[in-house]
């Protein structure tokens, strides 16, 4: 089992042309992920290492069956893209890319919620892996192997870092959310998908400073998740004011710090370490029993 992406996924890339989509594209297929095609429009019957490239997300899921798209498309063209992969119906679009004003993300997200068919994930993050099955982003497969773990994370490298860390033990899946200020798949979205999982046996959710989204986690927790999760909240030392790595991640008075979160995840019974390594051995004893 795994969230959202396993080994029947069927992964068209929009701007696989490009120097980071034709990259990450040879990336996912060396660690297994069934990429079946590429969009760029204009650049109908040309291909990348034999993956046919089509001229729109919806020629591509025709041909091919695609039901996932991974976008490496520069922030000026994105929310076309974005609207495009929408339009077609695909079940999943991964948005890979960095920078996107926020106006276009928040039509974007609206024009998805509004079509109920199209899961988002991103903007501005490095995707999901199930490792042993398939591979949408930039995450490295090599770090880990299939596991009990489910991952949630608004930081890439922090993502990469657990996956590190725990990789004896191994996940079900691994969910980079992105850090900007409005993302399509939230930790609340992953947490029910892991609570839903038979494999996911226990769960690592790495927040950061800057809005509410861990208190409302946390609070989510409280409710519905009844497996073990332990918890992760970067940026305890960041300046009051100042943006620190993702566009979100901004700390406004007592609003949004570490520690309000930290306390937030901790009166629910989430177990809250100091560092990603601590969060690891948190982690491990949970799973040793």
């Amino acid at each position: 089992m795994a969230i959202w992406l396993d080994s029947n996924s069927r992964i068209v890339v929009q701007g696989m042309t490009g120097s980071e989509g034709t990259k990450h594209t040879r990336r996912m297929v060396a660690s297994g992920a069934q990429v079946v095609a590429g969009v760029t429009p204009g650049k109908a019957g040309a291909d990348v290492d034999g993956i046919p490239v089509f001229n729109s997300v919806h020629d591509a899921m025709r041909e091919t069956g695609a039901n996932v798209s991974v976008v490496f498309v520069p922030p000026k063209f994105a929310k076309a893209a974005v609207e495009e992969a929408i339009d077609a119906a695909i079940a999943l679009c991964v948005v890979i890319t960095e920078g996107i004003p926020v106006m276009d993300s928040a039509e974007f997200f609206q024009l998805s919620v509004n079509s109920g068919k199209t899961r988002l994930i991103g903007p501005n993050c490095p995707g999901l892996i199930s490792p042993g099955q398939s591979n949408a982003g930039i995450i490295p497969a090599d770090i880990t192997g299939r596991g009990p773990i489910g991952l949630v994370s608004k930081s890439g490298t922090l993502t990469y870092q657990m996956m590190y860390e725990l990789r004896d033990l191994g996940f079900s899946s691994c969910v980079g959310i992105g850090g900007d200020p409005i993302i399509g798949t939230t930790h609340i979205d992953a947490l029910a998908a892991f609570e839903a999982d038979p494999e996911t046996k226990a769960i690592v959710m790495i927040g950061e400073i800057g809005g509410d989204a861990e208190e409302r986690a946390a609070a989510f927790i409280k409710d519905n998740v009844t497996k073990p999760v332990v918890g992760y909240v970067a940026g305890f030392t960041a300046p009051e004011g100042k943006t620190m790595g993702h566009a979100g991640a901004i700390v406004s008075g007592s609003s949004g710090t570490a520690a309000a979160k930290q306390e937030a995840l901790e009166a629910v019974g989430v177990r809250v370490g100091k560092t990603p390594s601590e969060t690891a051995r948190l982690m491990r004893a949970i799973i040793a029993g």
